[in-house]
């Protein structure tokens, strides 16, 4: 019976090195040279551990990310999406965040991977939308539908569209870097699309 606890507490910190050793290599390597191979070596456990998890490198990965976000939101650096009363400010604040932390080799290095593998791989893409991006979007879509009770928005604004409209030109600039990702462009970006919402 003493057992089980010590198992279990080997169990997550093995886990747990996988994961860290799949995000400081792929930040290293790149995607197309990282192998559960040379995750399992920096991790310090047997290959078949890994296997025994994940189904690939992608899995280990999400679930990487996936991690990495909840260690941003357990020190406090996601709080929430503010509500001030000021919807630009509030949009402002959050997408400078998004723009330091994808500017961050940490974050950006493992976004960058799964979004490459997830345009090849149905499935994985399927998992990426649901557990990583689907959360997000559905928190700009709850900040915008408080705006537009609030009487800011037009009544008839299509909340899903706003937050692509935010959000696709970031995407697009990021992914096929176009230009430098900067504070400067996504405040442009907010104001742009907000006066495209205005009440009428």
């Amino acid at each position: 019976m003493g057992k089980i606890p010590d198992a279990s507490r080997r169990s997550d910190r093995s886990r747990r090195a996988i994961l860290d050793a799949a995000l400081t290599l792929v930040g290293e390597v790149g995607y197309n040279k990282l192998t559960i191979e040379a995750i399992a070596a920096r991790a310090g456990v047997g290959k078949q551990t890994i296997y025994r998890w994940w189904p690939s490198k992608a899995a280990v990965l999400l679930d990487a990310s996936l991690a990495l976000a909840g260690d941003a939101a357990e020190e406090g650096e996601w709080t929430g999406f503010p509500d001030t009363g000021d919807l630009a400010a509030d949009l402002k604040y959050v997408l400078r965040a998004t723009v330091d932390e994808f500017n961050d080799e940490k974050y950006e290095a493992p976004a960058r991977a799964l979004t490459a593998a997830g345009a090849t791989d149905p499935d994985l893409g399927a998992r990426f939308t649901e557990q990583l991006l689907e959360p997000q979007l559905a928190l700009y879509e709850e900040r915008l539908r408080v705006a537009r009770e609030a009487g800011q928005l037009a009544e008839d604004a299509d909340l899903r569209l706003a937050v692509e409209m935010l959000l696709g030109p970031f995407t697009y600039r990021w992914l096929m870097r176009t230009g430098p990702l900067t504070h400067a462009f996504t405040d442009a970006l907010v104001d742009r699309v907000l006066s495209g919402l205005a009440p009428r």
